[in-house]
């Protein structure tokens, strides 16, 4: 694979741009002026211009081209932008400012996205309202379906999410391994990393000293899985946090699980509150219970995705390590149903 191109014979910018490419995981070719960069110069999916070396650049005469910035570590100046123009550049950025969106780029020029993947973040109203269970179903659904898929565990106090697909054992990264991460991941190095079981790589905690995720880790992760993924499931606690608070306005829909009971809809409208500060796209999943659950539904005011069937005996199966109870089951049903709904409004 062809790599970014820097142009410039400033020592101190290119060890710069050689720290950001690090961040963004990827290497560069390096030249320091026109006629080394000429070999380079059609092939490489960005092309990083020194301020120092824009003019003689332009007058070089190079074929226009896309994806050609100007960095610089000064103020642009009117010079700077004739030459910007003169050199069919896209942008004059200057540093430090502009860092983290030319990680970004970087990034994405080294590993462009191979999918779109959407979000969906599941959230109990109440503690015990199965927001896990469902987050584990739909994914591992979406993956029989053929669909690439990342489950994340964003709750640090669960358990881990790897134990209700009875993988516990499985090896690869668990978060620990993540919580420091800044800037960019390729979803390639995420998949390498984590346990993955067909179409499904899964994101999970491990038994020892929890921790908060940062929002710059949730961010790194995130926008991995939609750049290599056709489905992320996020599941989240209730009580947010920095991660949470990363998930939510990514999600393009965020499903609310409810049990038909007094104190779960009491509790799931709570929830609600706190979950509106960051996203509109909220729906309601209601299990049955001691209330009618369109009565519940109505209550909260969101729209319902539909109600989960009973599901009898789920504890002991969980506890014995077999696998959801998916397929023809019950379970298995409303998750083909949810997952066709959620396809269809991509």
């Amino acid at each position: 694979m062809q790599q970014p191109l820097a142009i410039t014979h400033d020592q101190e910018l290119l060890d710069d741009l050689l720290r950001m490419a690090v961040a963004a995981g990827v290497e560069l070719d390096v030249a320091r002026s026109a006629a080394q960069a000429r070999p380079y110069w059609n092939h490489a999916p960005l092309v990083i211009v020194g301020g120092d070396i824009a003019g003689d650049l332009a007058a070089a005469g190079l074929p226009h081209r896309d994806r050609v910035l100007i960095v610089t570590r000064e103020t642009a100046d009117v010079d700077t932008w004739r030459t910007c123009v003169a050199l069919g550049a896209q942008a004059v950025w200057e540093l430090p400012e502009a860092e983290r969106i030319l990680v970004e780029e970087l990034g994405e020029a080294a590993d462009p996205p191979t999918r779109a993947g959407d979000v969906v973040c599941v959230v109990g109203g109440k503690g015990g309202a199965g927001a896990t269970v469902l987050a584990a179903a739909l994914a591992v659904t979406a993956s029989r379906a053929g669909l690439r898929t990342l489950l994340i565990d964003a709750d640090p106090l669960g358990g881990g999410i790897d134990v209700v697909l009875g993988q516990e054992e499985a090896t690869g990264a668990r978060w620990p391994d993540f919580v420091g991460r800044e800037g960019r991941v390729g979803f390639a190095a995420l998949q390498d990393a984590l346990p993955t079981f067909g179409e499904l790589t899964v994101l999970s905690w491990h038994r020892g000293e929890p921790a908060e995720i940062p929002r710059q880790a949730m961010r790194a992760v995130l926008d991995a899985g939609r750049r290599g993924c056709d489905l992320v499931v996020v599941d989240l606690p209730r009580h947010l946090g920095e991660g949470g608070e990363e998930a939510l306005p990514r999600a393009a829909r965020t499903l609310l699980v409810v049990p038909a009971e007094v104190r779960g809809a009491l509790a799931a409208a709570q929830t609600l509150a706190v979950l509106r500060r960051h996203t509109s796209e909220l729906y309601a999943v209601l299990r049955q219970g001691s209330l009618d659950p369109d009565v519940v539904g109505a209550s909260l005011d969101i729209p319902c995705a539909g109600v989960l069937p009973e599901l009898s005996g789920l504890t002991e199966t969980l506890d014995r390590g077999d696998p959801l109870p998916l397929g023809r089951a019950p379970l298995g049903g409303f998750c083909t149903t949810l997952l066709r709904t959620l396809m269809e409004a991509r």
